[in-house]
């Protein structure tokens, strides 16, 4: 009977955590919408307001054709995030390193279009991440190989010689990989 009893007031809190997390609202904004939806968080140590980030987000999956890359969408995530929690933007430095398959996410609407048949779905959120000064690179090594030309590239994504060599001049640069 105890263990009954146990399982039920287990089962009730899961229940009212589960409750409580379906409560919270993610919200876009405020500098990128439509995308980077973010949640309140009740901080143990909030954020002072000054803090300046510098944060390589390395990306080498591509999420599907006809969908967005969802750790693209995590540049707009900690954008948004921190500038609602008091960070200016100005105080943002992010820098997108793309490789792998990956690479055919930064590709122009035009030859996203000679090989899916439909326009490229990042384009906005590539558009709208560069406009919250995040730098796009992706790696010649990776462009070689999916046969991906400089032309063929989304406005403002610069080739690098290769992903390493793109991280490895961000640190040099005093930028942080982010590990997700």
């Amino acid at each position: 009977m105890k263990s009954i009893i146990n399982f039920i007031v287990l089962m009730c809190s899961l229940l009212l955590i589960t409750v409580s997390a379906m409560a919270t609202e993610f919200n876009d904004g405020p500098i990128i919408k439509g995308f980077g939806k973010h949640a309140p968080v009740n901080q143990s140590r909030p954020l002072a307001g000054n803090e300046v980030f510098k944060v390589v987000f390395d990306v080498a999956k591509q999420t599907g054709e006809g969908k967005v890359n969802r750790q693209f969408n995590s540049l707009a995530r900690f954008i948004n995030m921190h500038v609602a929690n008091g960070i200016k933007p100005e105080n943002i430095h992010l820098a997108l390193v793309v490789h792998g398959k990956a690479g055919l996410d930064v590709l122009s609407d035009a030859a996203y279009q000679k090989r899916y048949k439909q326009a490229n779905p990042n384009q906005p959120l590539l558009a709208l991440l560069q406009q919250a000064n995040t730098q796009i690179f992706i790696c010649g090594q990776s462009a070689a190989y999916y046969k991906i030309a400089k032309s063929e590239l989304s406005q403002g994504v610069k080739m690098s010689l290769s992903a390493m060599t793109a991280n490895a001049l961000l640190q040099q640069q005093g930028y942080s990989v982010n590990p997700f």
